[in-house]
């Protein structure tokens, strides 16, 4: 049987590249990615949160590179939220996947789709 209790990144069922500088980090609750927001603003780290589903196929085929992504930019924290699991904070979400861009404690940017090169070539513009 099917183990369903797994969220976040573990919870997508894909084999994500590991990450090696503890900057990407998964919001399974509400309560997590207010908390992540909340650190996102008081540190004023520049940081990106991907807004996706689990059966969003478009979210699995870019959440690899996002992944891959965090080590090329270890200053940088990298937030993966999934919808379902973070309904009440991610009402305004319309499409996924999105990716909301911070620097020093504000949003930045917004970007909708996927692009790996479109989503590096952000990152470096907000690193």
């Amino acid at each position: 049987m099917e183990d369903t209790s797994k969220k976040g990144l573990e919870g997508t069922g894909l084999q994500l590249p590991v990450n090696r500088h503890g900057n990407l980090k998964s919001a399974s609750s509400d309560q997590k990615l207010l908390e992540f927001l909340r650190d996102i603003r008081v540190s004023k780290t520049p940081a990106v949160i991907n807004y996706g589903a689990s059966w969003c196929g478009v979210c699995s085929q870019i959440l690899p590179a996002f992944c891959q992504l965090s080590n090329n930019f270890p200053k940088q924290s990298f937030i993966y939220a999934d919808i379902d699991e973070c309904p009440e904070t991610t009402q305004h979400i319309r499409y996924t996947p999105t990716f909301h861009f911070y620097r020093d404690g504000e949003r930045v940017d917004e970007m909708f789709g996927a692009g790996e090169e479109r989503l590096h070539d952000r990152l470096w513009l907000h690193s």
